[in-house]
This record gives structure tokens, sequence and C-alpha cells, in this order.
């Protein structure tokens, strides 16, 4: 299917935005920005359209993925292709990638709630007979995540061990909808593949610190649900353990979620999401401490070719406020891909290796984001 109509949900949005700037540099295409607030939608596509390329279009449209008529506004808007970055996505169902397989339209989503991406591949047989494209989890992880395992795999005989975090600046824009996602499972228990065994952990527990390199430092980290804790064992079948932690460029912030994790594991306060307002405005007064400068990190650690140990460990980079254009860098990838006509058959699952670390640097090279790997051998 040829795809030149673009529907970004929430493109008004943190994610959105980005998005839809670097797509509007492509030539020939038609971006809808969408969302409830039509001005805002405006707003931002007036702004947008001065800087497009001179054959795209730029065009606001009002449209609620909530609301019971969402696969008829979807349907008259007839796109190709449908990019979903309104979270947050957990207790998020499967309306919107349905409507796209109704109307015949590929559908991409920014989501990290484990059970929406793990469990999107039951729309595969759906998918696959209207010959759409359905990818959810085209983000930081899992996309980004296994394009990086996937690059250092062949390196290892086998592989034991996979460790990694990401650890954003404190002045990075972000977004409300990340902080209530983030709420939801703090202190919540949830299930890691850990030493060969099924055993539990608790979300922004377990603080640790890690050191980022040079520019970033040591910073503390605490365990995060991510989809990528229940696909890596699976993908990855030899590995032993896999981990995940992410954390706050403050201290001071950091450990005052982590003591909330342990308000909410005593249950005392059970679900910290619903004090969003006043814990995003605690936030926003923190704004101007710490810095722009976040970077992930991924740490793999096995037998190597010489059946030899073999540790391998790559850390991205990002500097002044470029981190939050991470996020959004998978779902670039397979929207270029779509736009080209060479991106994979149809059917829907979670983004596990859909492109290549060449892909990720051609768009990450030019807003500076950096990477680096050191190999340890013996």
């Amino acid at each position: 299917m040829d795809v030149r109509t673009i529907l970004i949900l929430g493109g008004y949005g943190n994610f959105g935005k980005r998005i839809a700037s670097h797509l509007s540099q492509s030539a020939g295409l038609t971006l809808l920005i969408g969302g409830r607030d039509a001005g805002k939608a405006a707003s931002y596509a007036d702004a947008l359209q001065a800087e497009a390329a001179a054959d795209t279009r730029v065009e606001p449209c009002r449209i609620d993925y909530k609301a019971e008529d969402f696969p008829k506004q979807l349907s008259l808007l007839a796109p190709q292709l449908v990019i979903h970055t309104s979270g947050p996505f957990q207790g998020q169902d499967y309306r919107v990638s349905e409507a796209c397989i109704a109307c015949g339209a590929h559908y991409i989503d920014l989501a990290d709630d484990r059970r929406f991406v793990c469990d999107i591949d039951t729309l595969n047989a759906k998918a696959q007979e209207a010959g759409v494209l359905v990818v959810s989890g085209a983000s930081s992880v899992p996309g980004l995540s296994s394009v990086v395992v996937d690059h250092f795999l062949p390196q290892f005989q086998r592989l034991d061990t996979i460790d990694f975090a990401i650890a954003p600046g404190n002045q990075a824009e972000r977004g409300e909808a990340t902080l209530r996602g983030i709420l939801s499972y703090t202190g919540h228990a949830f299930p890691v593949w850990h030493q060969g065994q099924i055993t539990e952990t608790h979300g922004w527990m377990a603080p640790r610190s890690r050191d980022f390199g040079k520019a970033l430092g040591k910073r503390w980290l605490a365990d995060i649900d991510i989809p990528d804790l229940e696909l890596f064992p699976r993908r990855y079948p030899t590995a032993q353990t896999v981990r995940f932690q992410a954390g706050l460029e403050l201290p001071l912030l950091h450990f005052g979620m982590v003591g909330m994790a342990w308000l909410a594991r005593l249950r005392l306060i059970p679900d910290w999401s619903i004090f969003i307002r006043p814990i995003w405005r605690v936030s926003e007064w923190f704004k101007r401490f710490g810095s722009g400068n976040g970077g992930m990190q991924i740490s793999l650690t096995g037998t190597g070719k010489d059946n030899k140990p073999l540790t391998i460990q790559w850390t991205l980079t990002a500097l002044d406020g470029v981190g939050p254009h991470i996020p959004t860098m998978s779902a670039l990838i397979l929207a270029e891909k779509l736009i080209r006509g060479t991106t994979n058959p149809p059917g829907a699952m979670p983004c596990l290796g859909l492109y290549d670390l060449a892909d990720f640097d051609r768009i990450a090279d030019p807003e500076g984001i950096t990477q680096a790997t050191e190999v340890v051998h013996g």
C-alpha cells in the first residue's frame, strides 16, 4: 500500500510533535495532526506547515480515540498509517489498532506497558488478513533495546545476562502521560527472569548506581516494569537474567520515588497515579536543576565464540535535551520504511528487531546522539 497520508494521534504532544516535525521534511506527504483539542492541533499544524517540505501538507484534525464513534472518525480521514502516541498505554485496549485494521491502515505505537505490547500479537491473524502492519512498542524499549541486543548477539556463543538501564536528564522535556504510567506501577510487584527462574520485584525499588561514562557520570536507578522483561527471555533463550532499571537525575527526586514505592508496597497509598497533578507540579519546581543530559546503557555478558567470558557494554549519550527524541526514533524508522515500501510483511507484533542499528545511526547522528561500545574478553 502506498503510504502518503499519516495520522499522528497526539500529534501536538511531547512525542507526537517530534515525529510530525521529522516527517514533515519528507516530500509528498499529508500529515494529520490529531487530538482532542482542535485549537492545539491547528496551532501546531500551522507552525509546522511553515517549515514543511514544499509538497507536504500538514493539517489539523480533531479526533478522540476514546469516543464511541472513533472507528467512523478514522475511516473518514482515510489514513494509510496511524502513529499512536497518546499515552499512557497502561489500561488502554486495542480500539485504535483494531480500527486501523478495519479501515486498512498500518499502525505503530510508542507503548511501554507490558501487557499492551506483549499481547498485541492477538491481532496478528486480523492484521495479516487486512494486509497491514501493526507494531506496538516502537520506542526505546523494546524497539531500540532489541535492535542493540540483536546487533551484538552474533559475538556470543551463549548470552547469559542482559542488564540495561535508561537515565534521562532532569531538564529534558517530559510528558504528564509518561509520569502517570510510571506512577501506576510504583511499588507494585511484577515478574522478572532472574538466574533462570521467574521471580518478583517491585516498581521503583532495589536502587543502585551505575556509571554512564564521562558525560553523565553515575546515576541512581531502580527497577522498572517494561515489555522487554517478558519478551527477552523468549527471544534470547540462553539468557538466565534480564534486568531493566531507570532513574531520575536528582537523587532527592529519585529517592523520593523509592520512598513512594515503599508506601505503595505497604498499601498505605496503593496507586500514586491518582495524585498525578500535584506530583507533576512538584516535579516542575525542580526543572531548573540537574541537566538536559541523558543516556541508555545495555550490558551483555556470556561466553564468546572462543568459549571464554565476554562482556559487551553499549552506551548511548544524548546531551542538551535531545534525549526525548530517542523514544520516537523506532516509530520514525518504521514509518519511513512504510513510506518507501520496504518494511516487514503484514501482521501484528511487538517491535522486536524490526530494523538494524545502521537505521538508528542514520536518524540519531544528526541529533548529536552518540554511541560507544566497550568489549571485555576474559
